[in-house]
């Protein structure tokens, strides 16, 4: 995964295999990040109003730093959110809970930054395939 010009590295997580076969037919996946409204410290991409037919799988409302979640879609828009601190998963619509799909193993470092840079210069370019 690219942000600008931070680099990362994730592994999929076993427990949601439905979310991860999805994730993994939308590669490569290029779009903006940007910062989280209600959620704390954390980015998203927005997806609007398709759903992954995915359905809830190894779902959480709070996601440790470094770990990608994506709300399937239903009461709120879809999008996969990136956790760089302390996230509290909601939208405009009250407390979400998301699919966590995958976790960053190398680059942890970077994520105080990738959160600033999203927060104070705005959206980021963010890049995510597989090697």
């Amino acid at each position: 995964m690219t942000i600008g010009d931070l680099h990362f590295t994730a592994r999929w997580e076993a427990d949601a295999p439905r979310t991860v076969a999805r994730i993994k037919a939308m590669l490569p996946l290029r779009s903006q990040l940007i910062h989280c409204r209600w959620s704390g410290e954390g980015c998203w991409i927005p997806f609007g109003d398709i759903d992954l037919g995915t359905g809830f799988e190894n779902h959480t409302a709070h996601p440790a730093p470094g770990h990608i979640i994506v709300y399937p879609g239903g009461i709120s828009e879809c999008e996969i959110l990136v956790a760089y601190g302390g996230v509290d998963f909601s939208s405009k619509v009250g407390p979400l809970a998301g699919n966590h799909f995958a976790t960053i193993v190398a680059g942890n470092e970077q994520l105080p930054e990738m959160g600033r840079r999203v927060l104070w210069d705005g959206a980021q370019d963010i890049a995510i395939a597989e090697r």
